[in-house]
């Protein structure tokens, strides 16, 4: 009996927990709101809709690593729970950040360019593109990295498990501060001096990102970093332009429908934050060598991922909700189906993607945090995309 209830009490906490960090993508619905009401800015060039879930998912993907890093190492004592003072490799992880930001963002502006290339683009829209991404990402560097460490921090001192709680909270704040520099960005190139002002500040942000290169350029760890992320990098660039298209495709589906808009942030976020919980959780117990990288350990991992599962269906109810209440839906009890659908078919492959990220990059020795969040979180992003278009086909 006593064994039932402290399964019981444990499971209650998992899924308490995880719902309770899965709820800040309620904050989420701010960065949709933004979307719905400045689409035509974002349709004002071109590359507008294409660029959008790209720059969120390359932001998701820098921010992830960096979440799980910083977890893991302050659950091995590498990083110290604190602000000020911190150790080597809390300095090491910011400054690998901040270059991995500037290269990441010029890769994919120039993935994004040839993609653009095939609808037409002309060198000005080529220079756009490259001009608002590597702003666009600077601008949430300066603000959400900090935030990030913060919070790592604050967590792991009250009890809670950092690699849980970080990143579904900062992923939350960073789609807000991403797609309000992202309007913010589109709204310049067309305003007097824009082109000038998105200029100088991206060549502040190449010229930090060269320091901290110089600055770290014989550390084996750092070189270490920049090849593991570059490899992720590869798969990355291609995949937010897929997610990109994929929006396109959802747009011409859907139309105008201020209610998809407003919780599609919050949803690729919540199906990216279950992946980050599962694939950081294993991360951590593979560091600790609790879990051995094979998936025929799995099911020593089924805990995690079901209260992670739990809390997410119990927020993709409460984003049918909220849009029904704002904009006066006829059939709310259609969005609901359409929005649970989603979770089901997204989140049981994210599941599958993060596992497997985790345990074929530990197998090689590699280090699973650079691999396992940016890669899951790019995907999550597609195939969230995917399913709900695949969910508003089958759902009328």
């Amino acid at each position: 009996m006593q064994k039932i209830v402290v399964k019981l009490t444990s499971l209650a906490k998992g899924i308490t927990q995880s719902t309770l960090s899965l709820s800040f993508n309620l904050a989420g619905l701010i960065a949709g709101v933004i979307v719905a009401e400045n689409l035509s800015v974002i349709e004002s060039v071109s590359w507008g809709l294409l660029l959008y879930p790209g720059i969120l998912s390359l932001r998701g993907s820098i921010g992830g690593m960096y979440a799980g890093r910083l977890s893991t190492a302050l659950h091995l004592g590498t990083v110290e729970a604190r602000l000020r003072n911190n150790s080597g490799e809390a300095r090491l992880l910011s400054d690998s950040t901040a270059v991995l930001s500037v290269i990441s963002s010029i890769t994919m502006a120039l993935t994004a360019s040839m993609f653009s290339i095939l609808f037409n683009a002309g060198p000005f829209d080529i220079l756009g593109i490259i001009l608002v991404t590597v702003a666009t990402m600077s601008t949430s560097l300066v603000l959400v990295s900090p935030l990030t460490f913060a919070v790592s921090v604050f967590t792991y001192k009250r009890g809670l498990d950092p690699d849980v709680t970080v990143y579904p909270i900062i992923s939350t704040a960073a789609d807000i501060v991403v797609t309000t520099a992202y309007i913010l960005a589109l709204k310049a190139i067309s305003a007097p001096f824009g082109w000038v002002f998105l200029s100088v500040l991206d060549l502040v942000s190449v010229a930090f990102a060269l320091s901290a290169a110089l600055r770290n350029r014989e550390s084996r760890a750092f070189l270490k970093n920049l090849k593991e992320f570059t490899l992720t990098l590869v798969v990355v660039s291609f995949i937010v332009n897929v997610t990109g298209s994929l929006l396109e495709n959802l747009m011409l589906k859907i139309g105008h429908r201020p209610e998809i808009y407003v919780v599609y942030p919050a949803l690729i976020d919540t199906v990216g934050d279950v992946g980050s919980i599962v694939g950081s959780t294993a991360s951590t117990k593979i560091a600790q060598g609790l879990l051995n990288p094979s998936f025929s350990n799995i099911r020593m991992h089924v805990n995690e991922i079901f209260h992670a599962w739990a809390g997410s269906l119990a927020m993709f109810g409460a984003y049918s909700f909220i849009p029904s209440v704002l904009f006066s839906i006829s059939h709310p009890e259609s969005l609901l189906s359409q929005l649970l659908l989603t979770n089901i078919m997204a989140v049981s492959v994210i599941v599958v993607v993060s596992m497997g990220v985790a345990f074929s990059t530990a197998a090689r020795g590699w280090e699973p945090d650079n691999f396992i969040i940016p890669i899951e979180s790019a995907m999550s992003d597609g195939i969230a995309t995917a399913a709900i278009l695949l969910a508003t086909s089958l759902v009328p």
